[in-house]
Formats: C-alpha cells, sequence, structure tokens
C-alpha cells in the first residue's frame, strides 16, 4: 500500500449534525465579499459547524485576527472533548459532488505525504505546486495550525489520467461501500455524497496510481527522458498545503533527534480530482495595468515579447487601451503559455517603472476597469487543461494567477477532519 505520495488516513465524520450547517465553503473563497460569510454565519446559527474550526481569509488582515485564531483551537479541543466525531482508522472517502451547474464531480479524500511535496520553482517532487507560491501568505497561516489539533481540507490535487484508471473504477463497486454522508450543500454549493472505501478497494487505487508513477510510462505520456515523475499536481488549496509543508519543515528543525516518520503532521488531508474530469473547466484569468506610461509600456512590451499582429506564433494576448483592441501574436516567448510570457515582462516592467496590476475575471469586465483606470486591459486565452502538466514540469510553477478552476460556489468544502497531533 501506499506506493505513491496518496496515503489512506484516520478520517474523522461528524456523527448526528445538521450536516448543511456543519459543512462550509474553503476559507479562501468570497475575499472580497463579506456578505457571504456574514450569510454562513446567520445560517449556522449556534449550531456546531466547521466555520468555528477555520478562519475565512477575509478576515485574515482585520484587527482581532488573534482572537480568531484562539477561539478556532479552543472550539477543536471542544468537539474532541464533546466526543462528536467518529473516527475511520486506515480511510479513504469517494466524494461524488454535484456543482451548481449540475454536473458531477468525482474525488478521492486521503492524505497526501508531504515529505513528497515540494512548493518552491523548478521542484522535481512527485507532489508539485502549478502556480508561484507567495511566501509572505504562509506565516500567517501557520498561526492557525500551530496550536491546533484538527485539520479540515479544501486542497484539491490533480492527476492526469485521461483514461480514468483511479477514479473511474468507485462508481461501479459505491453500492457496496458505507454511505457516510449525502446532503445538500449550503449557498448554491450544489449536492454532495461520501462513501468509505474498503481496504481492497483502496489497494486497486494504489496499484492504479502506481502504474501512472511508473517512469518509463510518464516518460512516453509526456515524450520525455530521465524526467522526474510528476503524479499530483496542485489545483486548489496551494497556500493551505504549503502551510502544512511548512509547518512539518519547521516542527523537524525544533527537535532534530526526535523521529517524526510516523507523525500525523507529516501528511495533509485532500482530495484527488481527475484533470478530464467534465466538472473542472479552467477559465483565463486577465491582467489589468494602469497608474503606468500607456505609450512607454506599449513600445517595451512590443520589442520584449516582439510582438506582431501577423499569426506566427501559438502565444498571443489582446490588448485593449484607449478604446482601442488589438490581438498581437508573441514571437519571443519566455514560457511555455501567453500567460508566463506576459507576466515575466509585467514583472520586470512594474518593478522597474512602477505601476499597478490586478487579476481579473471577465473579459468585459477588464476591459471597463482599463477605461476607468486610463489603463492597459490584457485579455488571455483559456488555458488548455491538457497543458497543465507538460507546462508544470517544462517551467516549474506557472505565474500567479494564471487559470481559475471553477465557480466560486464549486470550490471544496469542509467536511472531513483529521488529528495533526500526538
Amino acid at each position: 500500500m501506499n506506493s505513491t505520495a496518496f496515503h489512506n488516513a484516520d478520517i474523522l465524520i461528524p456523527r448526528n449534525e445538521d450536516m448543511k450547517k456543519w459543512s462550509v465553503i474553503a476559507c479562501d473563497q468570497y475575499t472580497s465579499e463579506p456578505e457571504y460569510w456574514e450569510q454562513v454565519e446567520n445560517i449556522v446559527g449556534d449550531s456546531r459547524s466547521t466555520l468555528d474550526l477555520i478562519l475565512p481569509e477575509i478576515y485574515l488582515e482585520q484587527d482581532g485576527v488573534d482572537r480568531r485564531i484562539d477561539n478556532i483551537h479552543s472550539a477543536m479541543d471542544k468537539y474532541i472533548a464533546d466526543d462528536i466525531f467518529d473516527e475511520y482508522k486506515n480511510a479513504m472517502i469517494y466524494v461524488e459532488r454535484v456543482q451548481s451547474n449540475g454536473i458531477l464531480r468525482k474525488g478521492i479524500v486521503g492524505a497526501i505525504d508531504l515529505e513528497k511535496y515540494d512548493f518552491s520553482k523548478g521542484s522535481t517532487s512527485e507532489v508539485r505546486a502549478t502556480e508561484a507560491t507567495v511566501i509572505e501568505r504562509i506565516p500567517p497561516r501557520i498561526k492557525v495550525r500551530q496550536g491546533a489539533c484538527l485539520e479540515l481540507p479544501h486542497i484539491m490535487i490533480l492527476i492526469d489520467d485521461p483514461a480514468d484508471t483511479v477514479i473511474g473504477m468507485l462508481d461501479a463497486k459505491k453500492d457496496s461501500m458505507k454511505k457516510l454522508y449525502d446532503f445538500e450543500l449550503m449557498q448554491n454549493g450544489g449536492s454532495i455524497k461520501g462513501y468509505l472505501i474498503p481496504e481492497d478497494v483502496q489497494e486497486e487505487i494504489d496499484k492504479a496510481l502506481s502504474a501512472l508513477a511508473d517512469p518509463d510510462a510518464f516518460s512516453k505520456k509526456y515524450d520525455l527522458k530521465d524526467t522526474p515523475v510528476l503524479l499530483y499536481a496542485m489545483g486548489d488549496g496551494n497556500h493551505s498545503l504549503a502551510t502544512a509543508k511548512e509547518f512539518y519543515e519547521q516542527l523537524k528543525k525544533s527537535d532534530p533527534d526526535k523521529d517524526f516518520s510516523n507523525h500525523p503532521a507529516r501528511f495533509a488531508l485532500a482530495e484527488i480530482v481527475d484533470l478530464h474530469s467534465d466538472a473542472l473547466k479552467f477559465e483565463a484569468i486577465h491582467r489589468l495595468v494602469y497608474d503606468v506610461d500607456c505609450d512607454k509600456l506599449m513600445a517595451e512590451l512590443t520589442e520584449a515579447l516582439s510582438l506582431s499582429e501577423t499569426e506566427v506564433s501559438d502565444q498571443y494576448v489582446i490588448c485593449c487601451v484607449n478604446g482601442t483592441e488589438k490581438k498581437l501574436y508573441i514571437n519571443k516567448k519566455s514560457s511555455n503559455l501567453s500567460v508566463g510570457s506576459l507576466q515575466n515582462f509585467l514583472d520586470g516592467y512594474i518593478k522597474a517603472n512602477g505601476g499597478k496590476i490586478d487579476y481579473i475575471h471577465g473579459s468585459d469586465t477588464v476591459k471597463n476597469l482599463a477605461e476607468k483606470h486610463s489603463g492597459f486591459a490584457f485579455i488571455l486565452p483559456d488555458m488548455d487543461k491538457s497543458q497543465l502538466f507538460p507546462t508544470v514540469i517544462k517551467d516549474g510553477a506557472l505565474p500567479r494567477k494564471t487559470f481559475s478552476m471553477g465557480h466560486a460556489e464549486d470550490k471544496r468544502f469542509y467536511i472531513e477532519a483529521r488529528k495533526i497531533t500526538e
């Protein structure tokens, strides 16, 4: 068992709770919409809920955050003391999530071995970040994990399994599995079911994952030679997994003589999902640049990327400024993706010349904002899902805000928990 980084785990599920109130959306969603979280509080009321066990990131920079973290730790301790959970030993959970658009997304909840994960750019680990990790975002999150006896996962990790050999086998077996939960999610989140995967089926899953991780099969799939295997690529929750990793590394440094090989903090709960699921849609995130000299930026951008209106490249960007819109092809590429070539230039330009950059969903929205701010809208092509693994293998972690994977209400909701202290 466990020949790859994905393991079974001792998973906690609440025993007699109102699951619709128990389960809330990932903490990194609706960070500019306080009314969403206020509504969650109204729905939950006095009921036990994962809302008591997480810190919505909308509150990270607000006064009173330390008090909120203390309250989280106290709630975790109380829930354990009150014995509200059933614990399933050596468990994996098959999840069926019907999204807000009615499309079914399937996944498996288990634990990722943090020894096989490295979020740094250029990493060759089996588990890798897909977007650049902002180191400054980790310390505030570590404060939540320090002193916490539980973790709850909103991490979604992708596998590149076009033949659906890993998760596809579970639909036919679910009728013989114990159903752990089945309920409607709050706030237009759709619905979700969870089934306990027997250990013999876990062995089948592990064999299928091992086959994907076979070096020869990996090299053939991506037309590579002597390249370390990338089996698990981050989908959502990049900074949460990075926080778990950093916390684990700090634990090891604090007690170098201790054996941490079986410490619960070595692992992090996560859900794996097949990249090729019809439920996963990758949408471009566009760039708004303002408080800049537009003529100077355009001249330097044209030269740096050798932009032309002639279609001589598979990379392009639509530039909108002063009411004009042009589709320009990138002839000097610095990345495997259009967004990477553009972002590499913009980072250097703004560092040298000043200006502001924002990351916007929706082409009409970014164009309207560019007009409002007398700036630039850079509209980027949607990223083909099939490009994700080859690009991460070739370029390392993608530029921040490369793509959005689905709508906010369809992100992972908290349900399961796991003890992370000895």
